[in-house]
């Protein structure tokens, strides 16, 4: 196996610490890397715009995934967009703390 230490990129989170995946070694596709990481941190294929090799790789075919080494740093880097936020700030109700009652008081 290969273990890797993957997370999603994002600088405005305080704690974003990596989780290690290990993939076969008979196995180590572009696609089965994406696969596994997904799975792993919860996050949907399709909202993956890349995969990068920190500091500064970008991973885009079977060659580059084949050429990893074991606790080699990964981040998924997220597409955003208006329609499906994927960190969403929550609405002043959702909150917790929030106070239905006191908010509907009138003075």
């Amino acid at each position: 196996e290969l273990v890797l230490k993957v997370r999603i990129q994002n600088a405005s989170l305080r704690e974003n610490d990596f989780i290690e995946i290990e993939l076969d070694r008979q196995e180590l596709t572009y696609k089965e890397l994406l696969r596994v990481s997904c799975c792993e941190l919860g996050v949907n294929p399709d909202h993956v715009e890349k995969i990068r090799k920190l500091p500064n790789t970008v991973l885009r075919k079977d060659k580059d995934v084949a050429r990893l080494q074991d606790f080699q740093e990964l981040e998924l880097v997220l597409r955003v967009s208006d329609k499906n936020l994927l960190f969403r700030v929550p609405t002043l109700s959702e909150r917790s703390g929030y106070n239905k009652k006191a908010s509907e008081l009138t003075y």
